[in-house]
């Protein structure tokens, strides 16, 4: 059930070839959604109003502001006539960190640099994932997109925006989170999986984009062994899939994919992909 005011029904005129006539579709709302930590903000996102907390806890981490849930001292939403504050007051020992990673950003909805002051910020440095056990079936790689799209109300309503699915071994589709904003469905997603203390080196997140490189950061720094998408990835992201240890299949539609990188995690029979 989408939240009030996340979608709005809005007048228009649809145009084709026999004619014109007035239509009432469903969109998306979107706003300003700004990350505070400490009183300070970090960050001013356009994004989807709903799951804010899991966004604003997703973001965190995968942004390095915290470690864990557990440096969250006090967490609210403040909504304003101009947007929505998430404001996290953080313990003592996360100060140093906060200050290193602290930026303001202001940017539109799929600009995930916009404000970083620094290009060693842009392409930080990456945790290599450990080499697991985790085994997926061509199967489930294969039709994961497809399983995510039972788990977008929102888009069925709109068809405007994203989503980001963690696929468990062996069970499916377990959780889902979407928002106007890629990235802002995956940092939803990676919040929620926190919240709800589900292990991410157990499967892969699935999503409705691009493979960015903003994408796979987020993913590796979740500890997330394999990322399956509906789309391509871009070179640089498949670059830093390769030496973080990041599982990637791209162009997952149903009849197959393609497996860039870490091909062992999934049982595909012959592969021979860096």
């Amino acid at each position: 059930m989408t939240a009030p005011g996340v979608v709005h029904s809005m007048a228009g005129l649809s145009v084709r070839q026999d004619g014109a006539r007035a239509v009432v579709r469903s969109l998306p709302e979107e706003t300003p959604i700004a990350v505070v930590f400490d009183g300070t903000t970090a960050a001013v996102m356009m994004a989807s109003p709903e799951d804010l907390r899991d966004f604003a806890m997703g973001f965190a981490l995968t942004e390095g502001f915290i470690a864990s849930p557990a440096d969250v001292a006090e967490f609210e939403i403040a909504r304003h006539d101009l947007g929505i504050e998430a404001r996290f007051w953080l313990h003592a020992d996360r100060a140093a960190a906060l200050r290193a990673r602290r930026r303001n950003m202001l940017g539109p909805v799929g600009c995930g640099l916009c404000g970083i002051d620094s290009l060693e910020q842009a392409i930080r440095p990456l945790p290599v994932l450990a080499a697991d056990g985790l085994r997926l079936r061509q199967g489930e790689v294969a039709a994961a997109t497809a399983a995510l799209r039972a788990h977008q109300p929102l888009h069925d309503q709109t068809r405007a925006v994203h989503a980001a699915g963690f696929l468990r071994q062996g069970a499916g589709m377990v959780l889902a989170r979407e928002d106007v904003g890629r990235h802002n469905a995956l940092d939803k997603l990676i919040g929620a999986m926190a919240a709800q203390g589900i292990d991410p080196r157990h499967g892969a997140i699935v999503l409705t984009s691009r493979i960015s490189v903003e994408m796979v950061q987020k993913t590796v720094i979740a500890g997330c062994p394999v990322l399956i998408a509906v789309s391509a990835p871009t070179a640089h992201a498949l670059r830093l899939a390769k030496g973080a240890g990041l599982t990637l299949a791209a162009f997952a539609r149903g009849e197959g994919f393609d497996l860039y990188s870490h091909p062992e995690r999934i049982s595909t029979g012959a592969c021979n992909a860096a």
